[in-house]
């Protein structure tokens, strides 16, 4: 609960009537000061009028006032400039590591407003706030919308530096890596990942006027031209097919010259997975898109509409594939092509992260509002998240309203954090 004192003291959520130390003198509060998460005091630069004394200090919050000397604040000068003591229980009185009396303040959870917060906590529907959300206006939902887009491309940002520092802060290679892992689709984005970081990129550019050595370092690197890698019912078929055996005679000698040493295989996953999102045919649009040259992060940088982006990434699987989704299966003859609604989640889940970590990391602001304008061009994906909150009527309307709810759940209603969340905000406070 001491968390819920916190927020009441920040939105200032406490009694309008007349504040008062526990020793009797008067408190205005003029302002909560900024919240700390991290080690000391709770709340730094407020500002407090007691009697008529204006102090400008930090503020530190306890359920009890013992729990001052169960942290052990009396002994760290880091609380010596604490102006107020704020508690829900006053057992105790606070002293700083010099023996000063610091001024304290009883606060109350208002009980409408702890009441409204086990509700939150305890109902199974999700969200739990569902009550509320018809009656908030389309202007405040718009702009906590807008506020949780930007909030989801900044952790996005924060992955795809990452993954810059691995790739040495070469740009090129962290496009490929996270475009690779995206081609997974969510089951094998994992095991794209990691394929993507293991191919040399470098020798592959040697080889990039022929399609065929192309896919037989991108099949070979992924451990899918070793037939125990393979499902197992398609080794058989695959053993005794032409188009398998040259691919892996093409990379044993190639892997040879330059020393490469493929994935684990075994980390693909078939079970449950649609033929048209086998890791074949994945690794098989990658390759004719590099090969068609069409895979550079420079191509993306000079697409400046989403009509541009859609073309670039319009690519079908290599000819062999076109009756394959297996080594040694034909299939019905179809080129393969990734379809519009999969060029759609790649853009949204690759090329508009990328273009706003880009954006921030070189300060150019036009690909960062080149990336929301994207975002603001594309429907919105359709999952159960989404449907979710259809049914509580918040209905996202483009892609990046959908991004927008997609971040609301994982980072505040599947870890209960209303208490950061502007719906919560208006739920609890709400008699």
């Amino acid at each position: 609960m001491e968390l819920l004192l916190h927020y009441v003291w920040k939105h200032r959520l406490f009694p309008l009537g007349e504040l008062q130390t526990t020793n009797g003198q008067t408190i205005e509060v003029i302002d909560c000061g900024l919240q700390n998460r991290n080690a000391g005091p709770d709340f730094f630069n407020a500002k407090v009028k007691i009697d008529d004394t204006i102090w400008i200090g930090n503020v530190e919050i306890h359920l009890k006032a013992s729990e001052w000397y169960t942290h052990r604040h009396e002994k760290d000068p880091h609380y010596d400039n604490v102006i107020l003591h704020v508690v829900a229980q006053a057992d105790a009185t606070a002293r700083t590591s010099k023996g000063d009396l610091i001024p304290q303040m009883l606060l109350k959870i208002p009980p409408h407003v702890a009441a409204n917060y086990q509700t939150l906590l305890a109902t199974d529907h999700y969200p739990p706030c569902y009550k509320i959300i018809p009656t908030l206006s389309a202007l405040f939902l718009h702009s906590w919308m807008n506020a949780l887009q930007t909030e989801r491309l900044e952790t996005r940002t924060t992955t795809i530096l990452q993954r810059l520092e691995k790739c040495q802060g070469d740009w090129a290679s962290t496009y490929f890596v996270t475009l690779a892992r995206n081609f997974g689709f969510g089951i094998n984005g994992d095991a794209f990942e990691t394929w993507a970081a293991c191919i040399p990129l470098n020798i592959v550019a040697h080889h990039s006027d022929d399609l065929f050595q192309i896919e037989a370092l991108f099949m070979g690197q992924a451990g899918l031209l070793t037939l125990e890698n393979l499902p197992e019912r398609h080794r058989e078929s695959a053993a005794s097919d032409a188009y398998f055996l040259r691919l892996r005679a093409e990379y044993c000698y190639l892997a040879h010259k330059f020393s490469l040493q493929p994935m684990n295989g075994s980390l693909w996953r078939f079970l449950r997975l649609r033929p048209q999102n086998f890791p074949h045919i994945r690794i098989a649009q990658l390759a004719q898109l590099f090969y068609e040259r069409r895979a550079s992060f420079s191509c993306l940088l000079e697409c400046q509409t989403i009509q541009e982006v859609e073309q670039l990434l319009c690519t079908c699987a290599t000819p062999y594939w076109h009756n394959h989704y297996s080594f040694g299966n034909e299939s019905k003859k179809s080129e393969k092509q990734l379809s519009l609604a999969s060029r759609h989640l790649i853009i949204i889940n690759t090329v508009i992260p990328l273009l706003f970590a880009y954006g921030r990391h070189r300060s150019v602001e036009a690909f960062c509002n080149r990336s929301f304008a994207f975002a603001d061009q594309l429907k919105p994906e359709r999952n159960h998240i989404i449907n979710l909150w259809k049914d509580t009527g918040f209905v996202a309307k483009t892609s990046g309203d959908s991004q927008a709810l997609i971040q609301l759940k994982k980072a505040y209603c599947d870890r209960r954090d209303c208490l950061r969340c502007r719906i919560g905000y208006e739920y609890l406070k709400a008699k």
